[in-house]
């Protein structure tokens, strides 16, 4: 089922024969596409003719996009789906899924940028139906970046959230309100005689004008019923009061006035937001759906075309709102009915989110389960995250439980609000349905196949989310047992989890084999967003392998992949370049890593991993302890544990330990004091990190760290050269603060000379006042030819046949070879691995 474009959204209302002439409005509304000016605001209530102005004005235009915004586009997804494809002359490609939305915002200026011919113009129409923070966000980025060549239109009954002040005072900002909008006395007269056929004089016209206050509805609704009133004069003096009594008034004169098949169908298809013969049809059960709207078309009844070739239609707002009030208000048990009809037709048609929402307005909460349930694989393939929980939060509860697709889908919602309860409450219910149920009552769906295996698979992040290593084993390898040859994302995301499990047991050299083998099975399973987001996962490994540079390899290969194509880029991309700022901070070049972390803020908006969104703060309170801000960064901090969500991942830094950290660099050791009381002694992967800041804490107090440093290496001894030289460096600090410099260099150097990759450790060192081994330092580390090189060398290939391999002459395969050769202090090939391997180069 398709939840793409709606087609009709993104045409203006077609122009009607006969409009009243505003020169001066459109004088107004030209004057807004000088170079530099970015926004015309038009904000008035409903019925101020705003729709009818700007569409009139759009169509006269060379390059102009329009969108007709509805509820539904408070989703995000679908509202960048609309937003592209009214964009006119856009060249880069529409978002697909979760992505970050800044990032394919910003392509969308610098393609416009680049086009110094295009001036065009958007529409966005009815934006007072948008609600989402997130949307408001978008507009809000996209308005402060605008170029020259792009004018933004938006028409509304309230004025939006954006910074109006700001474009105002730069002259920026065109705004045309209730007074701008009002008809004066000739218009209203032009209005009411020549498009609406009648003869008032014109004191009866000004004192129309004077009732309505120039409110162009207000006049149209007292325009028809005027056609069958006799004494026009008693009538308009007669007419006063507020606008809800004006339109409580007059709608229901114009009702009244209605054939009574024509007032049916106003009352029924009122349930409608888009209107279209055959739809029409559906709702009202007659036949004769498309004449009726082209004859309330020509009435000018409050119907707005919503395509050139008038086969889609709307009702003013404002109308319909008053149709549904008296639909409620005169035949309340109807409702279900109608609203089962539309969502059968939307079903029929196409369109899930459609077919969705009626069925949940129908109260048919058994059919909406289950086109939610049919629906699930698409909306989850695209990203439609937002969707997707809102439709999940709408279905009841007794719904829900009763299907174990809706209940496992309701498990990962509560993971993503971190109540880890609530999704073991959802993963028992699932397994309940399973056990209980009736499979005819369920969608026959992959996901429905699949199920068992897939509330193992999150009881196994539920296990790992809370820290229970040997559960999360378990769940993972019999979700494994239930998957087929072919259940490639059940068995990538199994394998994924033996392998977070091995991480959290510190066994990185497992978790490493076990990570890659569950990331090819993604692949295979055509789950390019998560073989994506696994480069995070990646990228820790190598770390805690004390091998910086596979970090960053797998980093920039995997950002180089997600923007090959441009934008919008995948969610993965902010995390990528935080991961980066991580690497650059680690060598001592802050500048960098800020560059990374201000890019990253950027696209992590709107499109950051869930269980990833504190690490932005968590890197950037490193730069700032780096830079000597320790308050700046307990801040940073504190916002990171404020956005910390328990997830898949093992939390082996916790964010608590490291503020402990900044309290011992910024010299507040109560604070830190306070922490470490509540440190276990346990020896595990997951309480290290803890430790060795405790460590740190107990050699600035002066007291004996030996025998806690010797538990921990040899916990980390063969498993994790990062945690070695952590240790191996926190030794020399000891021995430095105990007034042994030279012991302190020592331990230094003999630590430095065992770790892969000594040269891409520096803040490891500075930040705890120790001096670079400059021995160590100076060593140059391989390439990433050469460790290419390096690994066919560890092969029983020639050296021509790696050549060939290569794609290299022989003759620069032997100048790698013997660049390889000096920096590992090699002489011959079998030497060259064997040093590679005690380093973990292999």
């Amino acid at each position: 089922m398709s939840t793409g474009v709606i087609a009709t959204k993104l045409f203006p209302p077609a122009r009607r024969s006969g409009l009243v002439a505003r020169p001066w409005l459109a004088e107004r509304l030209d004057s807004t596409l000088d170079r530099g000016h970015r926004l015309t605001l038009v904000s008035a209530p409903a019925g101020f003719g705003k729709t009818t102005l700007v569409g009139d004005w759009v169509g006269r235009q060379e390059r102009a996009g329009w969108l007709s915004l509805d509820a539904g586009d408070n989703a995000l997804p679908r509202f960048l789906t609309h937003l592209w494809a009214a964009l006119p002359g856009i060249r880069v490609a529409q978002p697909q899924g979760d992505v970050p939305v800044t990032a394919a915002l910003t392509a969308l200026v610098n393609d416009y940028a680049e086009q110094p011919d295009c001036n065009a113009v958007l529409v966005l129409d009815d934006y007072h139906v948008i609600e989402s923070l997130d949307v408001h966000e978008a507009v809000a980025f996209l308005l402060d970046n605008l170029p020259d060549q792009l004018h933004l239109v938006v028409s509304t009954r309230a004025d939006p959230p954006f910074p109006l002040p700001r474009l105002r005072s730069r002259g920026q900002l065109t705004e045309l309100r209730v007074d701008d909008l009002r008809f004066a006395a000739a218009e209203a007269g032009a209005f009411l005689n020549d498009v609406m056929g009648l003869r008032l004089a014109p004191e009866d016209v000004e004192a129309l004008e004077n009732r309505t206050e120039g409110w162009a509805a207000g006049l149209q609704l007292a325009g028809l019923t005027l056609r069958g009133v006799s004494d026009a004069a008693g009538f308009i003096e007669a007419f006063t009061g507020s606008h809800r009594f004006v339109i409580d008034y007059l709608a229901d004169e114009v009702l009244t006035r209605q054939r009574a098949e024509v007032r049916e169908f106003l009352l029924r298809t009122s349930v409608l937001d888009r209107l279209t013969g055959s739809l029409c049809d559906a709702v009202t059960g007659q036949t004769a759906g498309g004449r009726v709207l082209e004859e309330l078309d020509r009435a000018n009844v409050f119907l707005v075309a919503l395509d050139a070739g008038r086969s889609w239609y709307r009702y003013h707002h404002l109308f319909r709102d008053v149709l549904r009030a008296r639909l409620q208000a005169e035949r309340p048990e109807e409702l279900p009915r109608l609203h089962r009809a539309a969502s059968e037709w939307y079903t029929g048609n196409g369109s899930t989110a459609e077919a969705v929402r009626h069925a949940l307005a129908a109260g048919d909460h058994e059919r909406a389960g289950r086109l939610v349930e049919e629906a699930v694989p698409e909306v989850r393939r695209t990203r439609q995250d937002a969707l997707l929980l809102e439709w999940i939060g709408a279905l009841p509860d007794s719904v829900v439980r009763r299907n174990p697709v809706l209940s496992v889908v309701a498990a990962w919602a509560a993971m993503t609000a971190g109540e880890l309860d609530g999704m073991e409450r959802r993963l028992d219910d699932a397994d309940a349905a399973l056990a209980a149920g009736d499979p005819e009552l369920w969608a026959d769906t992959e996901d429905l196949r699949t199920a068992p295996a897939m509330v193992l698979i999150y009881r196994a992040a539920l296990a790992q989310a809370r820290g229970e290593v040997e559960a999360t084993v378990r769940f993972a390898e019999r979700a494994l047992e239930l998957a087929g040859p072919e259940d490639h994302f059940v068995r990538g995301a199994g394998g994924g989890f033996v392998a977070l499990a091995a991480w959290a047991n510190g066994d990185v050299a497992d978790a490493l084999a076990t990570f890659a083998s569950a990331v090819r099975e993604l692949h295979a399973a055509g789950n390019r967003v998560d073989e994506q987001d696994a480069a995070i996962v990646l990228g820790d490994l190598w770390m805690a392998a004390g091998r910086p540079s596979r970090a960053r390899k797998t980093y920039s290969e995997t950002l180089e992949n997600a923007v090959r194509n441009g934008p919008p880029y995948p969610r993965v991309t902010a995390d990528l370049h935080v991961g980066l700022a991580e690497l650059d901070r680690e060598l001592d070049d802050l500048d960098s890593a800020e560059a990374h972390l201000e890019l990253a803020k950027t696209l992590s908006e709107h499109g950051s991993i869930t269980e990833n969104r504190h690490r932005w703060y968590v890197v950037m309170a490193q730069v700032r302890a780096a830079q000597g801000d320790f308050a700046d960064a307990v801040r940073l901090l504190d916002e990171a544990e404020r956005r910390y969500r328990p997830g898949s991942y093992p939390d082996v830094r916790p964010i608590a330990a490291l503020r402990a950290r900044i309290h011992i660099a910024a010299g507040d050791l109560t604070a830190a004091e306070a922490w470490a009381h509540d440190i276990p002694n346990t020896v595990s992967y997951l309480n290290e990190y803890g430790r060795l800041t405790v460590a740190r804490l107990m050699i600035r107090r002066g007291e004996d760290v030996r025998g806690l440093l010797d538990e921990l290496q040899a916990d980390a001894a063969g498993r994790r050269a990062g945690s070695l030289l952590e240790i191996g460096v926190l030794r020399a600090l000891a021995l430095q603060v105990g007034g042994d410099r030279a012991g302190a260099l020592e331990i230094l150097r003999q630590t430095f000379s065992e770790t892969p990759e000594p040269q891409q450790y520096k803040r490891l060192l500075l930040d705890e006042g120790l001096a670079v081994p400059q021995p160590v330092a100076m060593v140059d580390p391989l390439t990433d030819r050469e460790l290419d090189v390096l690994r066919l060398l560890d092969t029983e290939l020639t050296g021509p046949e790696i050549a060939r391999h290569l794609y290299v002459s022989l003759n620069t395969l032997r100048t790698h070879t013997k660049r390889i050769f000096t920096k590992l202090g090699a002489t011959t090939r079998s030497g060259a691995v064997r040093r590679a391997r005690e380093r973990g180069l292999l």
